[in-house]
């Protein structure tokens, strides 16, 4: 998919390596066609990796696809240069009069925190509930997946005896799904948080459906029937050295971690992991966008959000 992006955006080099197709703002002036708009809330400490990841992912289609990238207004960011925010992102208050036709709300590494703790939670609870009539499908994932199912449907996080970190195998529940079509029967994902939902309330909800669970990490993917919201407790869209970084990282910090299961070749810190989940999330967010945003949303983008009143 060619995605639209400021040609000054350093994720555009780094995908431009890779083969990605990307359309920058000279090209796409030049098309005469109604490109699907997402707005990224990316809740992420390195938001720089973070839009890597994701663009990575949105290109696998031939849908193309302007990003508009946005972040708390009242939180600053600790790990993310200033002038780069000022570059690239925007805030809730400058855009929650336009319509989109999709969002993906990220993680966040605060599992710690209760929801109302959150210094962000008033205008996260805000935005999520903006998404009701202004976005026409969102994308939770991780911390932003937990947020999403405790805001929208009341159903909280449990802290974990420990850290849910590594590859573990899901299995599909519900293979007629459009989200999962193409999916094998038994699939990996990386995980990388402290806590979890009970699958238990998921099953019970009658505004939600689990597609996807594992043995070992639990919940994965959950939609919701009417299939305005997704959400997605695990990183399909880690690079193959995120889990490793974060490993290092938390080790350097004199934290109590583990290897990551399933990672390493061996169980050795030594060897480059081999990323095993990569074809299955393209999967994932190609059929997002194609199912769930732009064979949903409409021609006219004002008009997104109608069809709910």
């Amino acid at each position: 998919m060619p995605i639209k992006i400021p040609n000054t955006l350093p994720a555009k080099q780094v995908l431009t390596s890779e083969n990605i197709f990307l359309m920058d703002e000279d090209r796409a002036l030049r098309q005469d066609i109604r490109e699907l708009q997402i707005i990224i809330l990316n809740l992420m400490p390195l938001k720089q990796a973070t839009e890597t990841q994701l663009l990575r992912l949105l290109s696998n289609s031939p849908l193309q696809t302007e990003i508009t990238l946005m972040s708390p207004k009242s939180h600053t960011s600790k790990n993310t240069p200033k002038e780069h925010l000022v570059s690239f992102y925007t805030t809730f208050d400058k855009i929650k009069s336009n319509k989109y036709d999709g969002m993906i709300i990220t993680g966040a590494p605060i599992e710690h925190l209760d929801f109302e703790e959150v210094t962000y939670w008033d205008e996260l609870k805000e935005i999520m509930e903006w998404t009701k009539i202004n976005v026409t499908s969102t994308f939770h994932i991780c911390w932003g997946a937990q947020a999403g199912l405790y805001y929208h449907y009341g159903i909280d996080k449990f802290n974990l005896p420990k850290k849910m970190f590594g590859i573990f195998t899901h299995d599909v529940l519900k293979p007629r799904c459009k989200l999962l079509r193409g999916f094998d029967d038994t699939f990996y994902a990386p995980h990388s948080r402290h806590t979890g939902v009970s699958e238990d309330k998921v099953i019970q909800h009658h505004e939600l459906e689990l597609l996807s669970h594992s043995s070992e990490a639990g919940v994965y993917i959950v939609m919701s029937k009417d299939e305005k919201h997704i959400f997605v407790t695990g990183h399909s869209e880690y690079d193959p050295l995120t889990l490793k970084q974060e490993y290092e990282r938390d080790r350097n910090k004199g934290k109590a971690i583990e290897l990551p299961k399933n990672y390493f070749p061996y169980d050795d810190e030594n060897q480059y992991p081999q990323a095993l989940w990569r074809s299955h999330a393209h999967l994932l967010y190609s059929n997002w966008l194609n199912y769930y945003v732009y064979q949903q949303t409409p021609y006219v983008i004002h008009k997104v959000g109608e069809k709910d009143k």
